[in-house]
């Protein structure tokens, strides 16, 4: 295997439509996207979790993948990141991006 490259795990298409496989991929498309925003803004774990009104504990874990989103956490999110939220939903998967919001 190259480096740089993790390893590919095959997922059976039976466990890609059941309910907990869709809210982890859910989980881990939220974590990715306050990450990247997080980061793009300059703005430590610490200074996100005072803005959204969350303890630090709760934004890793929301970066980690562990925390299912929620609209409420979804809104507090997207106004401490001062940013527009794009969430499209699809079968089995779910994109989540943070982008600047239009002045």
């Amino acid at each position: 295997m190259s480096k740089g490259y993790h390893t590919r795990w095959v997922i059976p298409d039976e466990h890609r439509a059941s309910a907990a496989y869709v809210e982890a991929g859910a989980a881990i498309a939220l974590g990715q996207a306050v990450y990247d925003r997080r980061t793009v803004l300059g703005l430590t774990q610490h200074q996100l979790a005072e803005q959204a009104g969350l303890s630090d504990a709760e934004i890793e874990r929301i970066e980690g993948g562990a925390v299912t989103p929620e609209l409420g956490l979804l809104h507090a999110l997207a106004r401490a990141l001062d940013s527009k939220l794009d969430l499209s939903i699809e079968s089995d998967e779910t994109h989540v991006a943070f982008s600047e919001r239009a002045a």
